[in-house]
Protein backbone atom coordinates (compact mmCIF):
# COMPACT_ATOMS: atom_id res chain seq x y z
CA UNK A 1 0.00 0.00 0.00
CA UNK A 2 1.20 3.54 -0.78
CA UNK A 3 2.74 5.20 2.28
CA UNK A 4 0.42 7.96 3.48
CA UNK A 5 1.95 11.04 5.09
CA UNK A 6 0.36 12.68 8.11
CA UNK A 7 -0.01 16.41 8.76
CA UNK A 8 3.64 17.01 9.58
CA UNK A 9 5.21 20.37 8.80
CA UNK A 10 8.36 22.28 9.59
CA UNK A 11 8.37 23.59 13.15
CA UNK A 12 6.25 26.71 13.55
CA UNK A 13 8.08 29.97 14.18
CA UNK A 14 8.47 30.49 17.91
CA UNK A 15 7.75 26.83 18.67
CA UNK A 16 11.11 25.28 17.67
CA UNK A 17 12.69 22.71 19.96
CA UNK A 18 15.98 23.82 21.57
CA UNK A 19 18.14 20.90 20.47
CA UNK A 20 21.24 22.11 22.34
CA UNK A 21 19.34 21.49 25.57
CA UNK A 22 17.22 18.59 24.39
CA UNK A 23 19.91 16.34 22.88
CA UNK A 24 21.85 15.73 26.13
CA UNK A 25 18.58 14.81 27.85
CA UNK A 26 17.61 12.45 25.02
CA UNK A 27 21.02 10.76 25.01
CA UNK A 28 20.79 10.32 28.77
CA UNK A 29 17.45 8.49 28.47
CA UNK A 30 17.97 6.57 25.22
CA UNK A 31 21.46 5.11 25.13
CA UNK A 32 21.69 4.06 21.48
CA UNK A 33 20.47 7.15 19.60
CA UNK A 34 22.14 7.45 16.21
CA UNK A 35 22.45 10.53 14.01
CA UNK A 36 20.82 13.95 14.08
CA UNK A 37 17.02 13.82 14.09
CA UNK A 38 14.76 15.15 11.36
CA UNK A 39 12.19 17.19 13.28
CA UNK A 40 8.66 17.92 12.12
CA UNK A 41 5.67 19.32 13.98
CA UNK A 42 2.10 18.09 13.74
CA UNK A 43 -0.38 20.73 12.67
CA UNK A 44 -3.51 18.93 13.85
CA UNK A 45 -3.33 19.71 17.58
CA UNK A 46 -4.94 22.81 19.10
CA UNK A 47 -3.57 22.37 22.62
CA UNK A 48 -0.23 20.69 23.38
CA UNK A 49 2.59 20.87 20.86
CA UNK A 50 3.51 17.54 19.26
CA UNK A 51 6.70 16.77 17.33
CA UNK A 52 8.17 13.84 15.47
CA UNK A 53 11.89 13.14 15.94
CA UNK A 54 13.22 10.75 13.30
CA UNK A 55 16.63 9.38 14.23
CA UNK A 56 18.46 6.79 12.14
CA UNK A 57 17.39 4.07 14.58
CA UNK A 58 14.45 5.56 16.53
CA UNK A 59 11.16 7.16 15.50
CA UNK A 60 9.86 9.21 18.44
CA UNK A 61 6.96 11.47 19.33
CA UNK A 62 7.57 14.35 21.76
CA UNK A 63 4.64 16.12 23.43
CA UNK A 64 5.10 19.31 25.41
CA UNK A 65 2.93 22.05 26.87
CA UNK A 66 2.55 25.35 24.97
CA UNK A 67 3.94 28.66 26.13
CA UNK A 68 1.98 31.12 28.25
CA UNK A 69 -0.23 30.98 31.31
CA UNK A 70 -2.01 27.66 31.70
CA UNK A 71 -5.29 26.80 33.38
CA UNK A 72 -4.92 24.82 36.61
CA UNK A 73 -4.45 21.14 35.78
CA UNK A 74 -4.12 21.76 32.04
CA UNK A 75 -1.16 20.64 29.88
CA UNK A 76 0.10 18.31 32.62
CA UNK A 77 2.62 16.24 30.68
CA UNK A 78 3.79 14.04 33.60
CA UNK A 79 0.17 13.13 34.38
CA UNK A 80 -0.53 12.28 30.73
CA UNK A 81 2.61 10.14 30.60
CA UNK A 82 1.97 8.20 33.82
CA UNK A 83 -1.73 7.74 33.00
CA UNK A 84 -0.92 6.09 29.66
CA UNK A 85 1.83 3.97 31.20
CA UNK A 86 -0.63 2.67 33.81
CA UNK A 87 -3.45 2.11 31.31
CA UNK A 88 -1.37 0.40 28.60
CA UNK A 89 -1.55 -3.15 30.09
CA UNK A 90 -5.36 -2.95 30.22
CA UNK A 91 -6.07 -1.06 26.98
CA UNK A 92 -3.55 -2.13 24.33
CA UNK A 93 -4.25 0.74 21.95
CA UNK A 94 -2.22 3.14 24.13
CA UNK A 95 1.23 3.88 22.59
CA UNK A 96 4.35 2.70 24.42
CA UNK A 97 5.70 5.36 26.79
CA UNK A 98 9.50 5.93 26.76
CA UNK A 99 10.49 8.75 29.12
CA UNK A 100 9.15 11.89 30.83
CA UNK A 101 10.92 15.15 31.73
CA UNK A 102 9.57 17.15 34.68
CA UNK A 103 12.43 19.68 34.57
CA UNK A 104 11.09 22.78 32.81
CA UNK A 105 14.64 24.08 32.35
CA UNK A 106 15.21 21.69 29.44
CA UNK A 107 12.53 22.97 27.04
CA UNK A 108 10.67 25.61 29.03
CA UNK A 109 7.92 23.12 29.93
CA UNK A 110 7.51 19.51 30.95
CA UNK A 111 7.37 16.96 28.11
CA UNK A 112 7.45 13.25 27.38
CA UNK A 113 8.52 10.81 24.69
CA UNK A 114 6.55 7.90 23.26
CA UNK A 115 6.77 5.49 20.37
CA UNK A 116 5.44 6.58 17.00
CA UNK A 117 2.75 4.22 15.73
CA UNK A 118 3.08 3.54 12.00
CA UNK A 119 -0.40 4.00 10.59
CA UNK A 120 -3.02 6.40 9.24
CA UNK A 121 -4.61 9.17 11.29
CA UNK A 122 -7.92 10.23 9.70
CA UNK A 123 -7.76 14.03 9.91
CA UNK A 124 -10.42 16.36 8.52
CA UNK A 125 -10.64 14.16 5.44
CA UNK A 126 -9.40 10.68 4.70
CA UNK A 127 -6.13 10.76 2.69
CA UNK A 128 -6.75 10.84 -1.05
CA UNK A 129 -4.75 7.64 -1.46
CA UNK A 130 -7.14 5.81 0.87
CA UNK A 131 -10.09 4.34 -1.02
CA UNK A 132 -12.82 3.38 1.43
CA UNK A 133 -16.34 2.54 0.27
CA UNK A 134 -19.42 2.98 2.49
CA UNK A 135 -19.24 -0.58 3.85
CA UNK A 136 -15.59 -0.23 4.87
CA UNK A 137 -16.36 3.17 6.40
CA UNK A 138 -19.22 1.67 8.38
CA UNK A 139 -16.94 -1.11 9.67
CA UNK A 140 -14.42 1.52 10.76
CA UNK A 141 -17.16 3.55 12.44
CA UNK A 142 -18.36 0.59 14.49
CA UNK A 143 -14.75 -0.29 15.37
CA UNK A 144 -14.19 3.29 16.51
CA UNK A 145 -17.13 3.35 18.91
CA UNK A 146 -16.34 -0.18 20.07
CA UNK A 147 -12.96 1.11 21.27
CA UNK A 148 -14.66 3.75 23.41
CA UNK A 149 -16.98 1.09 24.83
CA UNK A 150 -13.99 -1.18 25.49
CA UNK A 151 -12.24 1.63 27.36
CA UNK A 152 -15.34 2.27 29.45
CA UNK A 153 -15.42 -1.39 30.45
CA UNK A 154 -11.89 -1.41 31.94
CA UNK A 155 -12.32 -2.22 35.64
CA UNK A 156 -10.33 0.73 36.99
CA UNK A 157 -10.76 -0.31 40.63
CA UNK A 158 -9.65 -3.90 40.07
CA UNK A 159 -6.69 -2.80 37.93
CA UNK A 160 -5.52 -0.17 40.43
CA UNK A 161 -6.29 2.83 38.22
CA UNK A 162 -8.44 4.69 40.74
CA UNK A 163 -5.87 7.44 41.23
CA UNK A 164 -6.47 8.65 37.65
CA UNK A 165 -9.24 10.88 38.96
CA UNK A 166 -11.27 12.08 41.93
CA UNK A 167 -14.17 9.74 41.15
CA UNK A 168 -17.55 10.37 42.81
CA UNK A 169 -19.03 13.79 42.13
CA UNK A 170 -17.55 13.95 38.63
CA UNK A 171 -20.65 15.39 36.94
CA UNK A 172 -21.01 18.27 39.38
CA UNK A 173 -17.28 19.06 39.24
CA UNK A 174 -17.38 19.20 35.46
CA UNK A 175 -20.38 21.50 35.29
CA UNK A 176 -19.02 23.88 37.93
CA UNK A 177 -15.55 23.70 36.41
CA UNK A 178 -16.53 24.37 32.79
CA UNK A 179 -18.90 27.14 33.79
CA UNK A 180 -15.99 28.86 35.53
CA UNK A 181 -13.46 28.14 32.77
CA UNK A 182 -15.73 29.58 30.11
CA UNK A 183 -16.42 32.69 32.21
CA UNK A 184 -12.69 33.17 32.90
CA UNK A 185 -11.83 32.91 29.20
CA UNK A 186 -14.69 35.13 27.98
CA UNK A 187 -13.69 37.92 25.61
CA UNK A 188 -15.76 40.93 24.57
CA UNK A 189 -16.95 39.29 21.32
CA UNK A 190 -18.67 36.15 22.72
CA UNK A 191 -21.87 35.61 24.76
CA UNK A 192 -21.72 35.15 28.53
CA UNK A 193 -23.50 31.77 28.23
CA UNK A 194 -25.29 32.20 31.57
CA UNK A 195 -28.52 30.63 30.34
CA UNK A 196 -26.67 27.46 29.33
CA UNK A 197 -24.69 27.37 32.59
CA UNK A 198 -27.87 27.64 34.67
CA UNK A 199 -29.63 24.94 32.60
CA UNK A 200 -26.74 22.52 33.06
CA UNK A 201 -26.68 23.15 36.82
CA UNK A 202 -30.44 22.49 37.02
CA UNK A 203 -30.40 19.33 34.88
CA UNK A 204 -27.49 17.38 36.35
CA UNK A 205 -28.41 13.65 36.54
CA UNK A 206 -28.91 12.43 40.10
CA UNK A 207 -26.99 9.24 39.37
CA UNK A 208 -23.61 8.79 37.71
CA UNK A 209 -21.50 5.83 36.71
CA UNK A 210 -17.73 5.92 36.88
CA UNK A 211 -15.13 4.44 34.53
CA UNK A 212 -11.97 5.39 32.67
CA UNK A 213 -12.92 8.04 30.11
CA UNK A 214 -10.83 9.51 27.29
CA UNK A 215 -12.51 12.95 27.16
CA UNK A 216 -11.26 13.72 23.63
CA UNK A 217 -12.28 10.64 21.68
CA UNK A 218 -12.30 11.58 17.99
CA UNK A 219 -11.35 9.91 14.72
CA UNK A 220 -8.34 12.21 14.40
CA UNK A 221 -7.06 10.80 17.69
CA UNK A 222 -6.89 7.20 16.49
CA UNK A 223 -4.37 5.38 14.30
CA UNK A 224 -5.57 3.03 11.57
CA UNK A 225 -3.78 -0.08 10.38
CA UNK A 226 -2.34 0.83 6.93
CA UNK A 227 -3.03 -2.73 5.71
CA UNK A 228 -6.63 -2.72 6.98
CA UNK A 229 -7.88 0.84 7.64
CA UNK A 230 -11.04 -0.43 9.31
CA UNK A 231 -8.79 -1.77 12.09
CA UNK A 232 -7.74 0.70 14.81
CA UNK A 233 -4.25 0.07 16.24
CA UNK A 234 -3.83 3.11 18.46
CA UNK A 235 -5.67 5.75 20.48
CA UNK A 236 -3.83 9.04 21.05
CA UNK A 237 -4.04 12.28 23.05
CA UNK A 238 -4.83 11.25 26.63
CA UNK A 239 -4.33 14.69 28.18
CA UNK A 240 -7.93 14.93 29.43
CA UNK A 241 -8.47 11.28 30.43
CA UNK A 242 -9.95 10.74 33.88
CA UNK A 243 -12.24 8.64 36.02
CA UNK A 244 -15.63 10.00 35.04
CA UNK A 245 -19.08 9.36 33.67
CA UNK A 246 -19.14 7.40 30.36
CA UNK A 247 -22.19 9.22 28.98
CA UNK A 248 -20.44 12.54 29.45
CA UNK A 249 -17.51 11.08 27.52
CA UNK A 250 -19.93 10.10 24.75
CA UNK A 251 -21.47 13.59 24.83
CA UNK A 252 -18.01 15.10 24.42
CA UNK A 253 -17.31 12.95 21.38
CA UNK A 254 -20.66 13.73 19.78
CA UNK A 255 -19.96 17.47 20.08
CA UNK A 256 -17.25 16.93 17.43
CA UNK A 257 -19.30 14.52 15.30
CA UNK A 258 -20.40 16.47 12.19
CA UNK A 259 -23.02 14.84 9.96
CA UNK A 260 -23.59 15.34 6.25
CA UNK A 261 -27.02 16.90 7.02
CA UNK A 262 -25.51 19.57 9.31
CA UNK A 263 -25.39 23.21 8.20
CA UNK A 264 -22.53 24.95 6.44
CA UNK A 265 -21.03 26.57 9.53
CA UNK A 266 -20.74 23.39 11.58
CA UNK A 267 -19.28 21.62 8.54
CA UNK A 268 -16.62 24.33 8.38
CA UNK A 269 -15.62 23.32 11.94
CA UNK A 270 -15.24 19.64 11.04
CA UNK A 271 -11.97 18.03 12.15
CA UNK A 272 -12.69 14.40 11.27
CA UNK A 273 -14.33 12.55 8.34
CA UNK A 274 -17.52 11.80 10.28
CA UNK A 275 -19.72 12.99 7.41
CA UNK A 276 -18.73 10.52 4.69
CA UNK A 277 -21.15 7.82 3.46
CA UNK A 278 -21.16 4.87 5.84
CA UNK A 279 -20.70 6.86 9.06
CA UNK A 280 -23.40 6.61 11.72
CA UNK A 281 -25.46 9.64 12.71
CA UNK A 282 -25.34 11.03 16.26
CA UNK A 283 -28.74 9.48 16.96
CA UNK A 284 -27.57 6.08 15.67
CA UNK A 285 -24.40 6.31 17.78
CA UNK A 286 -26.38 7.00 20.97
CA UNK A 287 -28.62 4.00 20.19
CA UNK A 288 -25.63 1.75 19.38
CA UNK A 289 -23.79 2.73 22.55
CA UNK A 290 -26.89 2.08 24.66
CA UNK A 291 -27.52 -1.29 23.03
CA UNK A 292 -23.90 -2.46 23.47
CA UNK A 293 -23.56 -1.26 27.07
CA UNK A 294 -27.11 -1.73 28.33
CA UNK A 295 -27.24 1.92 29.36
CA UNK A 296 -30.18 3.35 27.44
CA UNK A 297 -31.00 6.99 28.15
CA UNK A 298 -34.44 8.34 27.32
CA UNK A 299 -33.33 11.98 27.40
CA UNK A 300 -29.76 12.56 26.18
CA UNK A 301 -30.05 16.36 26.07
CA UNK A 302 -27.98 16.99 29.19
CA UNK A 303 -25.01 15.07 27.79
CA UNK A 304 -25.34 16.76 24.38
CA UNK A 305 -25.50 20.25 25.90
CA UNK A 306 -22.62 19.48 28.24
CA UNK A 307 -20.45 18.25 25.35
CA UNK A 308 -21.25 21.30 23.22
CA UNK A 309 -20.72 23.77 26.06
CA UNK A 310 -17.45 22.13 27.07
CA UNK A 311 -16.30 22.41 23.45
CA UNK A 312 -17.26 26.09 23.52
CA UNK A 313 -15.11 26.44 26.63
CA UNK A 314 -12.16 24.71 24.96
CA UNK A 315 -12.47 26.89 21.84
CA UNK A 316 -12.73 30.01 23.96
CA UNK A 317 -9.70 29.12 26.09
CA UNK A 318 -7.67 28.64 22.91
CA UNK A 319 -8.93 31.92 21.45
CA UNK A 320 -8.18 33.72 24.74
CA UNK A 321 -4.57 32.51 24.57
CA UNK A 322 -4.36 33.66 20.94
CA UNK A 323 -5.86 37.08 21.78
CA UNK A 324 -3.21 37.55 24.50
CA UNK A 325 -0.39 36.58 22.15
CA UNK A 326 0.56 33.34 23.93
CA UNK A 327 0.28 31.52 20.60
CA UNK A 328 0.77 32.99 17.14
CA UNK A 329 -0.94 30.15 15.27
CA UNK A 330 -3.40 31.98 12.99
CA UNK A 331 -5.61 28.90 12.84
CA UNK A 332 -7.06 30.15 16.15
CA UNK A 333 -7.90 33.73 15.16
CA UNK A 334 -11.60 33.01 14.45
CA UNK A 335 -12.25 30.58 17.31
CA UNK A 336 -14.49 33.20 18.95
CA UNK A 337 -17.01 32.51 16.17
CA UNK A 338 -17.04 28.83 17.17
CA UNK A 339 -17.86 29.82 20.75
CA UNK A 340 -20.85 31.89 19.58
CA UNK A 341 -22.16 29.08 17.39
CA UNK A 342 -21.81 26.42 20.07
CA UNK A 343 -23.57 28.50 22.73
CA UNK A 344 -26.48 29.02 20.31
CA UNK A 345 -26.53 25.29 19.51
CA UNK A 346 -26.68 24.51 23.23
CA UNK A 347 -29.72 26.75 23.57
CA UNK A 348 -31.39 25.01 20.60
CA UNK A 349 -30.79 21.54 22.08
CA UNK A 350 -32.14 22.72 25.44
CA UNK A 351 -35.46 23.60 23.73
CA UNK A 352 -35.84 20.22 22.02
CA UNK A 353 -38.26 17.60 23.25
CA UNK A 354 -36.78 14.57 24.93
Amino acid sequence: MTKIKDLERQQRSGEELDMEKLMPWLENHISDLSGIPEITQFSGGASNWTYRLQFENHDLILRRAPLGKKAAGAHNMPREYHLQKALKPHFPYVPEMIAVCEDEEVLGSTFYLMERLEGIIPRKNFPRELELGPEKVKALCYSFWDKLIELHQVDYQKEGLGDLGKGEGYIERQIIGWNKRYADAKTWNVPAGKKVMKWLEQHMPKEEQLCVIHNDFRLDNVVLDPEDPANIIGVLDWELAAIGDPLMDLGNSLAYWVEESDNFFIKSMRRQPSNVPGMLTRKEIIHYYGKKTGRQVEDFRFYRVYGLFRLAGIAQQIYFRYSKGFTKNKVFKNFWMISIYLIKTCENVMKQKR
